[in-house]
């Protein structure tokens, strides 16, 4: 029997790590901020069924980086996957994350969902591109399982935020990814990062949402690159069986002086 209770995401994304945890990107400390959303995700009840890392984990691609993470997300105990982003060392990140709960899986089933988690991370660039491999292993996945409702994940927007600096670095062949998604109506759910900030869209039935950065924030619908003062934050997503869901974003309380020199990013 398909359970009828919702299976509980949180989505945690841009969390921009350093090798030394008391460095600052921006003016903010990331581990410090990062810390301030582990403490908020262990007093969450119900706790998260699983965690969804949604790239730019580090700052720097550094070993020590990601074992930093694993040594802060392994304590929570909840099954734990992850896609890279733009800052990230994939191959490294691979190598570090070897013991639960977190997990090397780019497909897989919980809750009644299907999950496929995809890379848009183009080495040395900072925009995003989904690989003709990718896109073909993505149209297999979703042939093979037409029937489960499906959320699809990757780093890069696939929309413009109307921030005009920010669109430069989004994903360049979303319209491939769209005519495969078109293509299969199970895809209800389709989640990035690399925005930090929250968003929300709909698409021929599909809904597609930004979340928030573990650390700073950007400006929305700024031409140019500028920092918002909202708080750092995550995102919660509850899935039900049905292909049904609903979301909200939760903030931490961080506060911190806002960066207002040249783009960093």
């Amino acid at each position: 029997m398909t359970q009828a209770s919702p299976l509980l995401i949180a989505q945690v994304t841009d969390i921009h790590l350093f090798a030394n945890p008391s460095q600052e990107l921006l003016g903010l400390p990331t581990a410090k901020s990062f810390h301030a959303v582990i403490e908020q995700l262990q007093k969450l009840l119900p706790q998260p069924n699983l965690l969804l890392l949604t790239g730019d984990l580090s700052q720097d691609g550094t070993p020590e980086s990601y074992q930093y993470l694993q040594d802060r997300l392994k304590p929570l105990g909840i099954p734990t996957y992850w896609l890279p982003g733009n800052h990230d060392q994939p191959s490294v990140i691979a190598q570090v994350f070897n013991q639960a709960p977190i997990s090397p899986k780019k497909s897989f089933s919980a809750g009644g969902w299907q999950f496929l988690l995809l890379s848009s991370a183009v080495s040395g660039h900072v925009y995003g591109q989904l690989s003709p491999e990718s896109l073909a292993w993505l149209e297999l996945q979703l042939q093979q399982n037409p029937e489960q409702p499906t959320l699809i994940s990757f780093h890069h927007p696939p929309f413009s935020v109307h921030s005009d600096w920010l669109d430069r670095f989004s994903l360049r062949n979303a319209d491939e990814l769209f005519a495969i998604i078109d293509r299969h109506p199970q895809v209800r759910l389709v989640v990035f990062g690399h925005i930090h900030q929250e968003f929300e869209r709909s698409r021929h039935g599909v809904h597609y949402l930004g979340c928030p950065s573990t650390c700073f924030q950007f400006m929305p619908k700024s031409d140019n690159f500028a920092l918002d003062n909202t708080n750092p934050g995550f995102r919660l997503i509850n899935l039900y069986p049905d292909g049904s869901f609903n979301t909200q974003v939760e903030r931490v309380k961080y506060a911190y002086e806002l960066y207002t020199g040249a783009n960093g990013y």
